[in-house]
């Protein structure tokens, strides 16, 4: 049984949650808090598995007891209610850079409360399971992560799985400055140096080498995925000699919030994508919520494409759609980038490039908020190597720069 702690300082709020969650009978809402003093004291007591954390509270807010509980529970997961409002945006990226795992969006502009249990019970259930599905304990953090004990095999090497020849891991359940721009994209004077769906694919495609030319980025991410995409893209040069396109699972207006963050965050230019804008080598193009990000051929030039076609994977944006359109323009000059995430999109992508020879780049289980994305690519035995997610920016740069990593790499099979 997953235990929740509820809080709120609005009561049909708490009221309307615990409802929600009553459908599931692996979950048990073992208790409310009105404001985050509260709360903290009712963690101590009742130790919950989860933690649903409003924003806005009176007497302490959502931020302040977030930051006061990391100090002594650094992996109870805590999934943040956020109004989907620009205030609120911001202040769940705040909450997600402090330390939250996840988010949901308060019902809006649903017409009876019977939809907005349906709302909350859709957004929240499969992050709850997801974020509880391998813990340990109330606040041992996971091997990999800030205060634990390091992940298998070697520092700084990809993840080796004993036991395993090929090195694939247990089947779970759950160009330097001034290089010349890339052929159809525009280039620019580089800066100084400064980050229950589909079907499995039925055959195991052959993956890319991990030698030949890459043309462009593609990186999909889901749960976990703004501090992560921080974490790779403020390692990469504002000179990277290729462009990157980013599908982070968000809302609109989080995603331009995410995206100006990100900006300033990073030496590379980040920007929320918009509809045929030619690709640039060392800028970032995000898919803006609630539309699809594909690239496109329109003569000479590579561009972005926005539409509104029909979410996949429960997803708009979804990372297929994007991997899809990299395949069809990029093909085997594509480094594709799984990150930490939710469900298994960008799984059917991934088959894709992989049968053109791309290589693809799979986040380690260990440190993955969620394993389910790089997962799925990797059980389906698409990832060309599976790399904890600090040593990803540093083999990004050996591969778009046209060398080998100075290191072995540990390749699944």
């Amino acid at each position: 049984m997953i235990s929740v702690l509820v809080v709120d300082d609005s009561v049909v709020v708490r009221r309307l949650i615990t409802d929600a969650l009553a459908d599931d009978s692996k979950i048990n809402v073992v208790g409310t808090a009105p404001n985050g003093r509260v709360a903290l004291q009712k963690i101590d007591q009742l130790k919950p598995d989860v933690v649903t954390l409003d924003i806005e509270m009176p007497v302490m807010d959502g931020l302040t007891t977030l930051r006061e509980l990391r100090k002594k529970y650094r992996t109870l997961p805590v999934i943040m209610f956020s109004t989907l409002t620009a205030n609120g945006a911001a202040a769940t990226l705040d909450a997600l850079s402090a330390g939250a795992s996840d988010y949901v969006t308060k019902p809006a502009n649903v017409g009876s409360v019977t939809e907005s249990i349906r709302s909350v019970r859709e957004q929240l259930i499969p992050r709850i399971h997801a974020l509880t599905s391998r813990r340990v304990g109330p606040s041992g953090p996971p091997p990999g992560r800030p205060g634990g004990p390091p992940p298998p095999g070697r520092p700084g090497a990809p993840t080796a799985y004993p036991g395993r020849p090929t090195g694939a891991p247990p089947r779970t359940p759950a160009t330097p400055a001034g290089a010349p721009p890339r052929p159809g994209i525009v280039g620019r004077t580089p800066p100084g140096p400064a980050a229950a769906g589909p079907a499995r694919p039925p055959t195991a495609p052959a993956r890319g080498s991990g030698t030949g030319k890459i043309d462009v980025l593609a990186i999909g991410c889901s749960t976990g995925g703004p501090d992560a995409l921080t974490r790779v893209m403020s390692k990469l040069p504002g000179s990277l000699p290729v462009p990157v396109v980013v599908v982070q699972h968000m809302p609109p207006v989080f995603t331009k919030m995410f995206a100006e963050r990100l900006d300033r965050n990073c030496p590379l230019t980040v920007v929320e994508a918009v509809s045929d804008t030619p690709l640039e080598a060392g800028t970032v193009y995000v898919a803006p919520g609630d539309f699809h990000l594909e690239v496109q051929r329109q003569g000479t030039t590579i561009s972005t494409k926005l539409h509104t076609g029909p979410p996949e994977n429960f997803c708009r944006p979804a990372v297929d759609v994007l991997f899809r359109s990299v395949n069809r323009v990029f093909g085997k000059s594509t480094l594709a980038v799984i990150l930490t995430g939710m469900g298994h999109d960008g799984r059917n992508g991934c088959a894709e490039l992989a049968r053109s020879g791309a290589e693809i780049v799979a986040q380690d289980e260990a440190t993955s908020v969620v394993w389910g994305m790089p997962g799925a690519v990797t059980n389906a035995g698409l990832a060309s190597v599976v790399l904890p997610l600090d040593d990803i920016s540093n083999h990004v740069l050996t591969r778009v720069n046209g060398g080998r990593a100075a290191r072995s790499m540990e390749v699944i099979r």
